[in-house]
Parts: structure tokens; C-alpha cells; sequence
């Protein structure tokens, strides 16, 4: 029988960094075992699910290159199949019709709570006859959960683990109005998409043994299970919105490459000896259970910075240049032309490898294509003296007559001048890149005049002095 697991987000809102890490290592296990990646959309909550949403799901998995096996499946589209379920189970006497009302569902947990007892159902409903059923009210079907004994789940990444049974009430399975609740809507899916590993974050854990009650039930073989830990803000507390933005399509639009992204949650609780930095097949080479930890991971978001900047070296000065673009023209309030774009991805060499983000490379490379009067932070006009603006205004000459104005010929007029004049290099070099950039921070300079080109660079001096 092959390997086959799933993804199951639910289509509620954003597709969020911990569910990503969840996708990411169901996707691994799948390639590296040479099985199969199903996703599944849980859109049973129809109050909430938005086909924006689902979306937003796929837009994020193909983003960080996460391609799923045949059609994604909607949860809701199984209805039929999840009430058929439960009443089989009703047939095999493993499942009963509950008529208790809301209101003395409400007052049996109050007696609980009042009593300081668990606050579970009671299965009032669990063995009175059908005569006994009240007049127009619709019941829930509720699983005949076995009251002795313990359920044993042998975990491939948390060990084994075994709850008493008298710690688990009959759940309900399906509603009054005949929609399934998630743990049954679940077991039934994965069970008819022959899943075979279900691999989820450890929240799951006490889903799994109700669950299984269900797979004993219907006397379905149980998948091999596999908790992930939990990943935690870096303060410790699970991760949120207030440690930062949780949703995938965000750290894309905040300038992340999906490479380094997938490098990183890779690196949250599952480890290959010291490594890194893990190409996507190498990771599909060594990802397998034994690498996974017990430990929840926290999120590092300077860590995470540095994966982003080894990743953004190593990619293709064209690929960054397009995914700068849209960032520097909405600056700029237009477009790059055919021109600026290949000057931006000339540019590349130099603004890569000072940046950890695409937002930083595109801030920094602004200021080779404005036009007109170039913005000038106040550093940079403290810069240009009277003192530094007659020697930039010899030098504009002497550059002028340079016959190749690359960056080499450039720095070397520039020795030559300082020397000539009892100058540090930097006393001139400095409001070079005042007066070229607007800033005192930027790319090599000379490298910047060069990519600039003489009539440009000539033009901003003359601007500046």
C-alpha cells in the first residue's frame, strides 16, 4: 500500500506559518517516501469558510512550491458520506440518537461545574429506548464511547501514549440538523483517502484518541500518527499576530524568498546533525521522523532574517530585480522600463549581498532611478560642504575626460585626486555618494557611478555642488 498523507487547513482566513511548517513536513515525508501529498479543504464551517480563503490556501502552498497529488477535496462536499458513516455506526451499536436539549446540556454542566467534576457529557441518551424519544425533536447522533479500559496511541514522533477511557464521553457525530462535526467529518476522510500517516501539530493530541474510537468502531485500520510540537513566539507563548504577522502571504509580500521560508520552518523542531542551510533536495533526501523533536521551537525572527539574506546571495540577479520591481515603481509612483530593469539587475551583484529582505534590496536601489533633484537625507547634506563641493566639482571634470567610465577607472582617478590634494580617500569619496544617492549609506560607490553611467552621475553632481 503506498504512503499517502494530507494537509487539511480549514478555509477561515489566512494560511498561517505554523500550518505552512504542518504542510511542509507532510509534503517531505511524502516525496521522500515516494507517496503521495492530498490536500483536503475543511470548509465545513460554512459560517466562517470563504472561497477567499481557500485561495489565500493555494496561493500559499504553490508560493513555497508545495504541489499537491490529483484535486484538492472539500470537506463539505462529503456530507453525504459522514452522515452515512454515522448511521452505520447507529446500525452497529456503536453510535446512539441523543435527544437531550440544549437547556439540559446547559444545566448538566452546571451541576458538573458546581459539583467541581469534568465537565462532559453524561450519555443519558446512551441506552434508553427509542420509545422514549420526545415528539418533534430532532436528535445528534453521539459515539458509544467504550467507558473501561484505556486507548493506546503509539505516536511516531511523541512515543506512546495511553488516556483512560473514562476520560472520554461520547461525542457527538453528527448534528441535529445533520451536518458532521470536525472529529467525525475527519476520521471519515482520511480513512476513504486512505491516508496512511496523519501528521499534525501536537494540539491534535487529544483529538487523536477520540478519534481513534471512531476508526475501532467502524473497524477501520488506524493510521500512524505523528504530532509535531508546537511553535512558540519568541517570548514563549504561542505564536500570534502580536509577535509578528502569522500568515504566509505576508512574509512573501514583506520581501522573504519561499526558499528560505521552507530552509526555515524545516529548522523548527527537526534538525539533520549541524546543517543550516537545506536545499529542497536534500531536505526531501533526509527528512524522516527521527529527525523531529519533542520540544516546542521558538520563532527567531533575526534567525530567519539571516536564512532570508544566505538565500537572496544565492539567487539569480534577474529573479530579484522582478520581485524588487513592483516595490521601487511603487515609489517611484511608475513602472521600471526595459533600461532600469536591466540596470537594476546589473545593480544586483552590489545590493544583494547587504540585504536580508526583497524590501531592503528595493530601498536601497531607489535612488538609481529618480529623476530630477535627487532626495537627500540630512546626513548626506552635512556631507557636502563648501570644501567638498569644489573638489567634487573638479573631480565632475576629470571624470568627464575618463574614456572608460567603469568603477576601477573611477576609484583611480579618485586615489590619484586625493593624493594629489593631501586628502583620506573617504574625504571625497563619502560626498560622492552624498550627492549620487542621497544617503551615506549605499553599494560601493565607484560600482554605483559606473552603473549609473557618466551623463547620470555628472548630472547628480552638478545637482549637488
Amino acid at each position: 500500500m503506498p504512503l499517502i498523507v494530507r494537509f487539511a487547513p480549514s478555509p477561515t482566513g489566512f494560511l498561517h506559518i505554523g500550518s505552512a511548517r504542518t504542510a511542509l513536513f507532510n509534503w517531505l515525508y511524502a516525496r521522500h517516501h515516494k507517496g503521495k501529498f492530498l490536500l483536503r479543504i475543511e470548509d465545513t464551517d460554512r459560517a466562517r469558510s470563504t472561497p477567499e480563503s481557500v485561495e489565500t490556501i493555494y496561493e500559499g502552498l504553490k508560493w513555497l512550491g508545495l504541489d499537491w497529488d490529483g484535486d484538492a477535496v472539500s470537506q463539505f462536499s462529503r456530507f453525504g458520506r459522514h452522515a452515512e458513516v454515522a448511521q452505520q455506526m447507529v446500525a452497529n451499536g456503536t453510535a446512539y440518537y441523543c435527544y437531550a436539549s440544549p437547556e439540559e446540556l446547559e444545566t448538566m454542566r452546571a451541576e458538573q461545574k458546581a459539583k467541581g467534576l469534568p465537565q462532559r457529557y453524561d450519555g443519558r441518551w446512551r441506552d434508553r429506548p427509542a420509545s422514549d424519544a420526545p415528539q418533534g425533536v430532532k436528535p445528534v447522533i453521539r459515539l458509544k464511547a467504550p467507558q473501561t479500559g484505556e486507548t493506546t496511541v503509539h505516536d511516531a514522533v511523541m512515543g506512546t501514549i495511553t488516556v483512560q477511557n473514562s476520560q472520554l464521553d461520547d461525542m457527538v457525530l453528527l448534528r441535529a440538523d445533520g451536518a458532521p462535526t470536525y472529529m467525525h467529518a475527519v476520521v471519515v476522510d482520511d480513512h476513504d483517502m486512505d491516508i496512511t500517516h496523519v501528521i499534525r501539530g501536537d494540539d491534535h493530541m487529544t483529538n487523536t484518541f477520540r478519534q481513534v474510537q471512531i476508526y475501532k468502531s467502524m473497524g477501520w485500520s488506524i493510521p500512524i500518527f505523528a504530532h509535531l510540537p508546537m511553535i512558540l513566539g519568541p517570548d514563549g507563548a504561542k505564536l500570534s499576530k502580536r509577535h509578528g504577522s502569522p500568515a504566509v502571504s505576508d512574509y512573501r509580500d514583506r520581501g522573504y524568498l519561499p526558499e528560505a521560508i521552507c530552509n526555515y520552518l524545516l529548522r523548527l523542531c527537526w534538525s539533520h546533525g549541524d546543517d543550516e542551510m537545506i536545499p529542497r533536495q536534500q531536505a526531501i533526501e533526509w527528512f524522516d521522523f527521527d529527525g523531529i523533536g519533542k520540544s516546542p521551537a521558538r520563532f527567531d525572527f533575526a534567525k530567519l532574517g539571516s536564512v532570508n539574506a544566505h538565500y537572496i546571495k544565492q539567487s539569480d540577479d534577474r529573479r530579484l530585480a522582478e520581485l524588487a520591481e513592483p516595490m521601487i515603481a511603487k515609489t517611484l509612483g511608475q513602472p521600471l522600463t526595459l533600461a532600469q530593469m536591466d540596470l537594476l539587475t546589473r545593480a544586483m551583484a552590489d545590493l544583494k549581498p547587504r540585504a536580508q529582505t526583497i524590501i531592503e534590496i528595493a530601498e536601497q536601489a531607489v535612488f538609481y532611478f529618480h529623476n530630477g533633484p535627487l532626495p537627500m537625507d540630512e546626513k548626506a547634506k552635512k556631507l557636502l560642504t563648501d570644501d567638498a563641493k569644489q573638489h567634487l566639482g573638479a573631480l565632475a571634470e576629470r571624470m568627464n575626460s575618463l574614456p572608460e567610465f567603469t568603477a576601477s577607472e573611477i576609484e583611480n582617478l579618485f586615489r590619484i585626486y586625493a593624493e594629489e590634494k593631501g586628502l583620506k580617500l573617504g574625504a571625497i569619496a563619502q560626498p560622492l555618494r552624498a550627492a549620487l544617492t542621497g544617503s551615506t549609506v549605499s553599494p560601493p560607490i565607484f560600482g554605483v557611478a559606473a552603473l549609473l553611467g557618466k551623463d547620470e552621475s555628472l548630472k547628480r553632481l552638478r545637482h549637488a555642488t
